[in-house]
């Protein structure tokens, strides 16, 4: 990404704007969450959606990493789910 700089002010109840420049090269818009951090004295704005989606990128690895299969995981949820059921609710699920 290019790197992109303007100026904001900080107003007396710590609220900023951010320039619609950038929000358009974060892809957000209002209502939409953003992630605060400090690094090396620098304000540094992540959109949480990218946050999940690089989550969602590191568990679809760490599946593709450990062999199991989809049908494997959700064979196995399917196991949890009943045992679950009958241990909370005393009822039996069927196959």
């Amino acid at each position: 990404m290019k790197k992109a700089t303007l100026d904001a002010e900080l107003r007396p109840r710590r609220q900023l704007t951010l320039p619609r420049e950038i929000c358009e090269k974060l892809g957000v818009k209002p209502g939409d969450k953003l992630e605060l951090s400090v690094e090396d004295s620098r304000l540094v704005l992540t959109p949480k959606k990218v946050l999940a989606l690089n989550a969602l990128r590191e568990i679809q690895e760490a599946f593709q990493r450990s062999g199991i299969t989809l049908e494997e995981m959700l064979e196995e949820d399917r196991k949890i789910r009943k045992e679950l059921i009958k241990e909370r609710y005393g009822l039996e699920v069927p196959d």
